[in-house]
This record gives structure tokens, sequence and C-alpha cells, in this order.
């Protein structure tokens, strides 16, 4: 009996040595995923087609040490999920001060073109017939109403903006499902008159609703000042787990990010003008920024 308990034990050791991968795909990361097309696509014929969704199946295939759990989230569920500790990412957010404090950021995962506002045309000669507007002056003149989305950052300096002059009267702030699609409802009801975007959001949301051709987008000044809006980061809980998350996190990015393929997933929502200035600005601008650069 003895001697059988033995061989029992040794067939038990033998076992856990032989199969190690399996033991490490038992650790979970969980990815929150806003439903927010062109980001990620979670239904219709574009499904998984968005550039965050091909950015993380990029990620995804290249640590397999992880069960990778794909979570839908609103941004006040990622709050709560970071906050809890839980073993639980984002792919693509802007750095802000508050989120620092229960955040650990990546070095830079996406790179887009900078936000903009975007606009129905028959508005484009009350916000001055120009190309390139200040946010400032939108804002202070009261004529507006800009819809943001809650708790989104749009960049450093666009965020300053609509904090510092944004009140009751010129903001409206929404929290929900959809928030870009029931933005975008909003402005062609006029109820706002005029939302915060990527040119890729809008370019998406207009086609889908068979309108294009009744919306445009307007610089923002104060956006292209540098290049932190158009910079975003893997976002991981702020302890230990994440720590160890986001080393691994960092040295797929480095190795992944110059591939044809990762920088693919966002020009497959560009129109076909922008994808030269893009392909210069991510070579000169996104791939130069390492984790010490990073603002």
């Amino acid at each position: 009996m003895q001697r059988l308990k033995k061989i029992v034990s040794y067939i038990l050791a033998v076992s856990i040595l032989l199969t190690p991968a399996v033991l490490m795909a038992q650790e979970e990361m969980y990815w929150m995923e806003a439903v927010s097309p062109p980001f990620f696509i979670h239904e219709g014929e574009l499904k998984g087609q968005g550039y965050e969704d091909l950015i993380t199946d990029i990620l995804k295939e290249n640590m397999p040490q992880y069960d990778h759990v794909s979570m839908p989230a609103n941004i006040s569920r990622h709050y709560q999920q970071w906050k809890q500790g839980e073993s639980a990412c984002s792919l693509a957010i802007h750095k802000t001060r508050e989120r620092k404090e229960f955040v650990l950021f990546s070095i830079p995962s996406v790179f887009t073109l900078p936000h903009v506002l975007i606009i129905k045309k028959e508005q484009f000669a009350a916000f001055g017939g120009k190309k390139a507007v200040s946010l400032k002056d939108v804002l202070t003149s009261n004529k507006f109403i800009i819809g943001r989305a809650a708790k989104r950052s749009y960049g450093g300096a666009f965020d300053e903006i609509l904090n510092t002059f944004g009140n009751q009267d010129n903001l409206f702030s929404y929290e929900g499902s959809e928030l870009s699609l029931n933005l975008f409802k909003m402005l062609l009801a006029g109820r706002i008159q005029a939302m915060p975007g990527l040119p890729e959001e809008a370019m998406y949301l207009a086609e889908k609703m068979g309108i294009r051709d009744q919306i445009m987008t307007l610089s923002v000044k104060e956006n292209l000042v540098d290049h932190e809006s158009m910079l975003t980061y893997v976002a991981c809980s702020k302890n230990e787990w994440g720590t160890r998350a986001i080393t691994v996190i960092n040295k797929v990015l480095q190795e992944q990010r110059p591939t044809e393929r990762y920088r693919a997933a966002y020009e497959r929502w560009l129109d076909e003008s922008s994808i030269a200035e893009y392909r210069r600005m991510y070579k000169t601008i996104f791939l130069q920024v390492d984790e010490k650069d990073a603002p």
C-alpha cells in the first residue's frame, strides 16, 4: 500500500512538471472594451474589425501565458475594475492625473490622428466658416452646446479647456451605452451643435447612418500644439498583478508596433488621402516615444 502511494505521488509530481503551460494559462487577463465603433465593433458584418479589436488580437496572440477574456464595459466600469484591483486592462487610454492614482500605463499602444469637433455641415458658417477653430472661443461664445462622453478623455489640452470653460449652458455630458452613437444622434437632432471625436469615428458613424454628406469635422487649434492627444496607452490595475502585466505588454508592444499588421489596424479606417501623412507621423513620432519620453 505504501509503495502504491509513492507511485501515485510520483505520477502526480511528474504530471505537474510536464504541464506548466496549462497551469500558467489559468491566470486570467480581462480586456475591457468600450462599445464604441470603430474602436471596438461588437456586432454586425464588421464585428471584430475595429482597430482596437485588431490590435488587442495581436497582443493576445503574443501573450499565451494568459487566459484572455474580453469584457464590454463603459468607462465607469473601467474605473470600478481598476479601483478594485481586478486583473483588468484596456488597450487605448489617455493618461490623466486622476487615472494615474489607480492605473499603471504601458508605453504608447495606439497612435491616432488628433481629436476634432464633429458638426453638421449646415452649421459650418455658424462656427466661423473655417476648418480650424479655437475650442476656447467656441465655448466662451455661448452660442453652442458641445456634447461630450462623461469621463472620456480627449487628450490633455482638449480636456483642460472643456473642464475650464465648460458649464451647464455650453456643455452636455452624457454617460451610458454606445456613447459616440447616441451623441451623434443628439447632434443630428439638434440637441447639441458639436461633439468631440476622432476623424475615423465621424466617418464610421456617418457612413453607417447613410449621412456622410451631412456632417464634417473641424480641427481644434489647441489640440495641435503637441502630440500627446494622439497617444494612448494600455492601462492595467495599479497593483502587483498590473506591474507584471505591464512589463509583459511593453515587451510585446516594442516587438509589434513596427510591424505593418499593427499599423494597418488603424489605417483600415482612414480615407486614402490621410494614409501617407499618418505613416510619416507613425514612424517619426509614435515609434520614437518610449516609456521615459511619454507624457
